[in-house]
């Protein structure tokens, strides 16, 4: 397959715009996700608003979950007993259509015309369908769908019908509903990164009058209520008329008319959602009504204008150039929103894998958001990437008292959670990873490098790397042969578990040990209050000196972890195309003990460690681990990319990033059904930033050292670095490097220093792509080349 061939029902050419072009019920579900709408705290599948045709059309709030039993064949100590899975809430997206006595419903009668366009700049799903109907009359509708960026609990609808025929007056009916407990999607898969089911919400209140409803639930077994109105304005003919019923799963709103030719109907639907562990149902009522009414008194012309000023505001800052790839371009816009959208206003609450665009995953967040998304956030949006920081820290209990269960000392973070509680069943590809830990601190010492923020280092960041630095020190030991070993854990490759000393976890463990020293002198009173003395701060300085970093002598390269490069080789030329991903075909067993790696681990380390290995080491290391790595994650390519752009295989990393940015727009793992991969859209970023523009955050200072692909004639991003915005622009043979504004700042190009200052941008040459061999993937594993 090509690229190519999944072109047919898109456009490319507005590059601010992900456009679907007629229509194709076998896309119906991978749609849903990519017209996702979200602000962080509301998401919405993009469903279309009749109902039907559709494959999952979910409504989520951020951090609303249900409890279930996790079943083990044999229980052991430590086993989690209990998971969370997102909860499937009240859809308020449903307008119903009635042309006549015929619903419109797209798998019905002849679909004239229809296309559904994201707008990047407006952040608004425009809609355009013209439909017949089977008794032969015809109607055009438009819709317009937003959720707020600005206001947190708020969502809108505009929706308008007109004829398009020449038969006389047209009688239409509209259903406009609140519809909860809609079990009626696709039911259980064998697929093990799909979603559980969970019971049904419980009806608590139910509510109407005039254009306006509320409906009350709350999860049987985690005790969490929400609440979600609808309020309606409309434009109607002369002769119509409306009415209202609401019972305990149903609230719906519905309008007849009689539509002249030549004449519209429009209505516009307003929607509010709350949920709260705490608050009554009746307080949560009254919240969303509060909301419902003063985004009514605003208008759909104010909530657009809001949206519209916020992200020209955001993209001002955020936005990626690239020239020579129109599809590249609208890809790398349309993952940047999507990330946006996924935490812009979490406002203190996690960012699951798939963001709030399905139930993948069962809405859990794991190591992604600190490795993948909060970079970006870091950069271009601070007060994201500190209020999902924050979030962490607010669970900072729990991992102490999960930690104290596997009798370690400090905090252990979870795999995978809602709330910050243990979710993972499989110790294996869970608790093992203990390496989320690091990948927490580092996300920590970033974003203060990033911006100085001593408030946040002070309440939140200096506690959790002291309490996961002293993590490090119970689960790691001093050898006979002085070096600190940390054994049976996992690394970010899942084909290869309970390792020693993988040298991932191992030099990010030793980052978090440093940093934690490093927070101990900012932070005096926090060490004081948390008991570190001296002793233990000496005790973090000796472990992460003298970190084991497995190398292989023989074939001078990096063991990915202890012993790592002796084991059995994998039979790539055996295993059929259909076999992938391996974890759906193959025992763990076999995975285990081979050199078949799931997604990138060492390689990754030398993008987040590369201040640990030389150049020649980048080489060869990559090259050994590139002929072993079969990526059957999403999120292995964004990192292959980064150091095959490092390294000088500059189309490899292009073909990489291609892979990333395009996985879910040309659902390349077939499971974008359930949400879209967060992580890989993060990785459009970080490819085109650290990768093509080389930047680098070592120890708290900024460098970069940037070079084009082939394909691509120039390249400019801008970051926001202690309050500084730095606009980078990358051509083929230099690059400039200009302060927008902010006091003068120091980075590096290449090796080379320089200093720039406001109106003093920096243009240097760029040397040339080192002279690299060729490397080699597992057979039929390369990546689709981009021509």
């Amino acid at each position: 397959m090509t690229f190519a061939d999944e072109t047919r029902h898109t456009s490319f050419t507005d590059t601010w715009k992900l456009q679907e072009i007629g229509f194709d019920p076998d896309r119906l579900g991978h749609l849903e996700s990519l017209f996702a709408l979200s602000n962080g705290h509301i998401g919405l599948r993009g469903s279309l608003e009749e109902g039907e045709p559709r494959r999952l059309p979910g409504s989520y709030l951020n951090g609303l979950y249900e409890e279930r039993v996790l079943p083990h064949a044999e229980a052991g100590y430590g086993f989690p007993e209990s998971g969370q899975t997102v909860v499937n809430v009240a859809d308020g997206k449903l307008i119903r259509l009635l042309v006549g006595d015929s619903p419109l419903d797209l798998a019905y009668g002849e679909v004239i015309h229809h296309e559904r366009t994201l707008d990047l700049k407006s952040g608004i799903l425009h809609r355009c369908t013209e439909w017949r109907s089977p008794n032969g009359r015809s109607v055009r509708v438009r819709s317009q769908r937003l959720v707020s960026l600005v206001r947190r609990s708020i969502a809108a609808i505009y929706y308008e019908v007109e004829p398009i025929d020449a038969d006389g007056d047209l009688y239409v009916a509209i259903q406009s509903d609140l519809l909860a407990n809609d079990n009626t999607a696709d039911g259980p898969s064998s697929d093990p990164r799909s979603a559980a089911r969970v019971p049904p919400l419980i009806g608590e209140l139910s509510a109407g009058k005039d254009t306006r409803a509320v409906l009350g639930h709350v999860t049987q077994s985690s005790r969490l209520r929400m609440a979600v109105g609808m309020d309606h304005e409309l434009e109607l003919p002369d002769r119509s008329s409306t009415s209202l019923d609401v019972n305990t799963d149903v609230a719906r709103f519905t309008v007849s008319a009689r539509l002249p030719v030549g004449s519209k109907l429009r209505l516009v639907k307003y929607l509010a959602y709350g949920w709260s562990s705490r608050r009554s149902a009746h307080a949560l009522r009254d919240q969303v009504e509060g909301a419902l009414a003063t985004s009514k008194l605003s208008g759909w012309d104010v909530l657009v204008n809001e949206q519209r000023k916020f992200l020209d505001d955001h993209w001002a800052g955020a936005d990626v150039e690239i020239e020579g790839d129109d599809e590249m371009q609208q890809a790398v816009r349309v993952a940047m929103f999507h990330v946006l959208q996924s935490a812009v206003r979490a406002e203190r609450r996690a960012i699951p894998a798939k963001g709030l665009t399905g139930p993948g995953y069962d809405g859990h967040t794991f190591w992604d958001t600190e490795s993948y998304v909060l970079p970006v956030l870091t950069y271009t949006t601070p007060w994201a990437a500190r209020d999902a920081l924050i979030w962490r820290h607010s669970t900072l209990d729990r991992a102490r008292e999960r930690a104290a269960l596997l009798g370690q000392q400090g905090a252990a973070f979870p795999w995978r959670t809602i709330n910050g509680a243990e979710c993972s069943g499989y110790w294996p590809a869970g608790t093992a990873a203990f390496h989320i830990n690091a990948d927490i601190a580092d996300a920590v010492a970033r974003y203060y490098g990033a911006t100085g923020d001593t408030a946040f280092d002070r309440d939140y960041g200096a506690e959790i790397l002291i309490e996961t630095a002293r993590l490090w020190m119970s689960l790691g030991n001093f050898a006979s042969d002085d070096g600190f070993r940390i054994d049976g854990v996992t690394g970010p490759d899942e084909y290869s578990a309970i390792a020693d000393d993988n040298t991932f976890t191992n030099l990010m463990a030793q980052r978090n040990l440093r940093e934690a020293a490093a927070a101990v002198s900012r932070q005096e009173v926090v060490a004081a209050r948390l008991g570190v003395d001296p002793d233990e701060v000496a005790s973090w300085g000796r472990a992460a000196d003298a970190v084991v970093i497995p190398y292989d002598e023989r074939l001078q390269v990096h063991q990915q972890s202890e012993d790592f490069t002796e084991h059995d080789e994998w039979d790539f030329a055996r295993t059929p195309a259909e076999h992938y991903p391996l974890l759906l075909h193959a025992p763990y067993f076999e995975l285990y003990r081979k050199q078949v790696i799931k997604q990138a681990d060492l390689v990754m380390a030398m993008y987040l460690r590369g201040d640990a290995f030389t150049p020649e080491q980048k080489v060869r290391n990559f090259a050994y681990y590139e002929a072993r790595t079969v990526r059957d994650s999403s999120l292995s390519a964004a990192q292959q990319a980064v150091i095959a752009a490092e390294v000088g295989h500059l189309e490899l990393a292009y073909d990489y990033w291609a892979e990333t940015i395009f996985t879910d727009l040309y659902n390349l793992h077939g499971n974008s059904v359930q949400g879209l991969h967060l992580a890989a859209l993060a990785g459009a970023w970080t490819v085109a930033v650290s990768g093509f523009g080389g930047m680098r955050d070592y120890n708290g200072r900024v460098t970069f050292a940037p070079r084009l692909p082939p394909k691509l004639t120039r390249l400019a991003f801008r970051i926001l670095v202690e309050g500084r915005a730095i606009t980078v622009k990358v051509g083929r043979a230099s690059a400039t490097y200009h302060l927008v504004d902010g006091k003068e700042f120091t980075g590096s190009h290449h090796g080379q220093e320089f200093t720039i200052s406001v109106d003093q941008p920096v243009t240097l040459p760029i040397p040339e792509a080192p002279k690299v061999d060729p490397v080699h993937q597992p057979m039929g594993r390369e990546p689709i080349h981009r021509d």
